[in-house]
């Protein structure tokens, strides 16, 4: 579980993994990264129910700063007029610090959700990716996450941004790999 201490080094992983500080609009990354400090240290210091945030070390460092990937879990409720209060656990901002990329660190953060989401009493797990996003489609499809819907909005066609795919995986006894 992330902890106040922890919030300097999982905004620093999470911007870095979602804002360039490339380009134009490089001078915004320091905006950017505080804005998603103070959005993490307002649910981490206040969390609303079931909703956590995790955080994986490096114990093999010496290093000051050993944090080296993050994710967090909450439930969400649906926006359905058929569906109106039924929640479902959502995942976002899987992040992993690029030195610690492709060595198991996000398949772990995501099986510790799967297993929190089962302990919550749900069958069901989800989340969004970027249509272009190939690496963590790939994770995701290998960890047994399928396609629920492509969403695509305004920014899709006027601004050529990737649809998003909203994943879905069953958490039932006999799909978990």
């Amino acid at each position: 579980m992330a902890t106040p201490a922890d919030l300097v080094s999982v905004a620093e992983i999470i911007a870095e993994s979602f804002h360039s500080h490339k380009g134009i609009w490089g001078w915004t990354f320091p905006l950017l990264r505080l804005g998603i400090y103070e959005d993490l240290r307002h649910r981490v210091v206040s969390p609303p129910p079931r909703h956590v945030c995790l955080v994986a070390l490096d114990y093999t460092t010496s290093a000051a700063s050993n944090l080296v990937g993050t994710v967090e879990l909450g439930v969400r409720y649906s926006d359905s007029w058929s569906q109106v209060g039924l929640g479902f656990p959502y995942l976002s901002n899987l992040a992993v610090h690029p030195n610690y990329r492709r060595h198991g660190v996000a398949s772990g953060l995501l099986n510790r959700c799967e297993k929190i989401s089962q302990e919550w009493g749900f069958k069901d797990l989800y989340l969004h990716v970027l249509e272009n996003n190939h690496q963590a489609r790939q994770l995701y499809f290998k960890l047994g996450y399928r396609v629920h819907k492509v969403e695509s909005n305004w920014n899709t066609f006027l601004l050529r941004r990737s649809s998003q795919m909203l994943l879905h995986k069953d958490l039932s006894a006999d799909s978990i790999i």
